[in-house]
């Protein structure tokens, strides 16, 4: 086979499988997170294993991805002096509040087969483990989206 008839070969296959993955009918729930500073070694290693074994236990639940984020995410909130002066603030557009900004620096990906898996995923026993150890390596709080099929 000469080098253009490989080149040819080559460069149809990969437009063939670009094409077959624009296609794809799976969902991404994804999320990013403030570490806990202080989380040990093991809860990470904790966090890794749970994450990793994910997988294998959730019905519909293909991957899973994590790691820092490339470039943090901050977090804007605004934080009220008691519940009446958030609802005035908000009400008249005006009023004090101190404003604090949360980074957020790591994330995660789930891939799943179909919307429907997604959404049984979270009652799932072996989501509820994986949140236990979740919830030592995070602070409270995520930044969470899903990607949809159209």
């Amino acid at each position: 086979m000469n080098l253009t008839r490989l080149a040819t070969w080559i460069t149809v296959f990969a437009l063939s499988a670009a094409t077959a993955l624009a296609g794809e009918k799976t969902v991404l729930h994804c999320f990013a997170f403030t570490p806990v500073e202080t989380a040990t070694q093991a809860e990470w290693d904790a966090f890794y294993k749970a994450s990793d074994a994910l997988p294998g236990k959730i019905p519909g639940l293909k991957r899973v991805w994590y790691g820092k984020l490339n470039r943090p995410l901050p977090q804007n909130a605004l934080q009220f002096p008691d519940a009446e002066a958030g609802k005035k603030m908000r009400a008249e557009k005006k009023g004090t509040a101190n404003f604090t900004i949360t980074e957020r620096k790591n994330g995660a990906c789930m891939e799943f087969d179909s919307l429907s898996a997604y959404q049984a995923y979270g009652a799932h026993a072996a989501h509820k483990d994986w949140e236990a150890a979740y919830s030592k390596v995070r602070v409270a709080g995520t930044t969470t989206y899903q990607i949809v099929p159209e």
